[in-house]
């Protein structure tokens, strides 16, 4: 999957679980822009727009990671926290400063497509 912010491409890799294929699926019917918000300094988060299948685990997210949260709310993690998420993928080859650098400090927008 690729993620856009502003003029960058991120790629990221998804899970292996029923969440990923349905955000995978609902990503075969075009591109999804999402706006999103900054959350306590160590995700943002944005509405995808429907509901997807949870796989609720305990995580400790890392930056990178593409989690589900309360089965509609897309998260990018550029820090760690602990909960019950649902894995959604992980962002490649991108460090945690990077990654900072490029959601920046406020709201951002992305779109999610097919790569």
């Amino acid at each position: 999957m690729n993620i856009t912010i502003g003029s960058t491409i991120l790629t990221a890799e998804l899970a292996n679980n029923s969440s990923a294929r349905a955000l995978k699926e609902m990503l075969s019917d075009g591109p999804v822009t999402i706006d999103m918000k900054d959350y306590s300094n160590f995700e943002k988060v944005g509405d995808l727009g429907k509901s997807l299948p949870t796989n609720n685990t305990q995580v400790t997210t890392e930056a990178g990671d593409l989690i589900l949260y309360q089965g509609h709310l897309f998260v990018i993690y550029y820090a760690p926290n602990s909960w019950n998420f649902t894995r959604l993928g992980k962002i490649q080859n991108v460090t945690a400063s990077q990654l900072k650098r490029i959601l920046g400090s406020g709201d951002v927008t992305v779109t999610l497509s097919q790569d």
